[in-house]
């Protein structure tokens, strides 16, 4: 049986499967109404069904798992199974996320260095921290000398424009790189103790 609504007239026809046509003058606001508990019913939750589990042996000895009656299978067993339950998450009432309020507790038998170690350690940090800032100034002092203020010289194999215009790009970049570096290396030996 099909239905068809003419918007014209508020007629609802259908087709019976006999073959007849039927019409019938239904008003707006019970069509409305009938949409609305037609859409409503399908709108509810669909209560939560069990159903069971089995596993069988397959063709090749692997097991398989299957949600129903497995039928006259004599090599599948019903497994038995926890029911599901959701637990719906707790509200907070700050409208952040919730700090933690016990501090990690630092163990006692923890290995401690003596200071005498400790302070040559740090030495030898400091040695490596201010190798590297030397080496990365020298880097961006070269890079800078090379970049000619955005102009640097064109080289042979810079016929084409867009390769010059490529170069200086990647000499921009590698310069404002080098400088996050040194100010990164310098950040580090501001925080390292005397």
């Amino acid at each position: 049986m099909s239905v068809f609504m003419d918007a014209n007239s508020n007629k609802i026809s259908s087709s019976a499967a006999h073959g007849g046509m039927h019409q019938i003058r239904v008003g707006l606001p019970i069509l409305v109404t009938a949409v609305m508990l037609v859409l409503g019913g399908w709108s509810q939750p669909a209560p939560a069904q069990s159903s069971d589990v089995y596993v069988c042996k397959g063709a090749n000895g692997v097991p398989e798992y299957r949600n129903g009656n497995p039928g006259n299978s004599k090599d599948c067993k019903r497994l038995n199974l926890p029911d599901v339950v959701t637990v719906p998450g707790g509200r907070t009432t700050s409208g952040g996320a919730g700090k933690a309020t016990t501090a990690a507790a630092s163990p006692t038998a923890f290995p401690r260095v003596d200071s005498a170690t400790q302070k040559n350690r740090d030495g030898e940090r400091r040695a490596v921290l201010e190798q590297e800032l030397q080496s990365e100034e020298a880097k961006l002092s070269g890079l800078r000398a090379e970049y000619n203020n955005g102009e640097p010289e064109r080289q042979g194999n810079e016929r084409n424009y867009q390769k010059y215009l490529d170069r200086t790009a990647r000499l921009r970049d590698d310069i404002a790189r080098g400088e996050a570096n040194a100010a990164s290396l310098r950040r580090e030996l501001s925080n390292l103790k005397d």
